[in-house]
């Protein structure tokens, strides 16, 4: 059963993965949901550029590989010292995007009419506390 959680998240890093790539090409589809926009004009808070959609597509796709190497899902590897410090790494960077920044996003953002905000509380805050969780199960597990 928790090899099909540790799975199924890893699929789901891959899938959000392969979303941020087909942005940084040109997709806009889900993008105007994605940017926290400022309280009064909303105007997106920061404009993120190509390389570092990119970049965001690899820790994604890295995150998934950590996860699958550290649940044991590849018998044949075993994870060693830094697959288990990438573990804690996504699993600490993750916790704190469920806590936020205090204004846009995260639990205690100020910032709650917008329609990025009503996604943050409903999908993008438990994506990531689901995501920390199984980091956390997957460190247990890798011991």
């Amino acid at each position: 059963m928790v090899g099909l959680m540790i799975a199924g998240s890893a699929i789901l890093l891959i899938g959000i993965g392969c979303l941020h790539v087909y942005w940084a090409f040109g997709g806009s589809w889900g993008s105007n949901h994605v940017i926290p926009k400022s309280a009064k004009l909303e105007h997106p808070v920061f404009s993120p550029g190509k390389f570092v959609t990119l970049f965001v597509s690899f820790l994604l796709f890295l995150a998934a590989g950590l996860l699958i190497l550290q649940g044991g899902l590849f018998k044949f590897v075993y994870p060693n010292i830094l697959v288990n410090a990438g573990c804690w790494a996504c699993m600490i960077v993750f916790g704190l995007r469920v806590v936020g920044d205090f204004k846009y996003f995260g639990l205690f953002k100020k910032v709650r009419h917008t329609l990025f905000s009503r996604y943050d509380t409903y999908l993008f805050i438990p994506i990531c506390a689901w995501f920390c969780f199984i980091f956390y199960i997957a460190i247990q597990i890798g011991r």
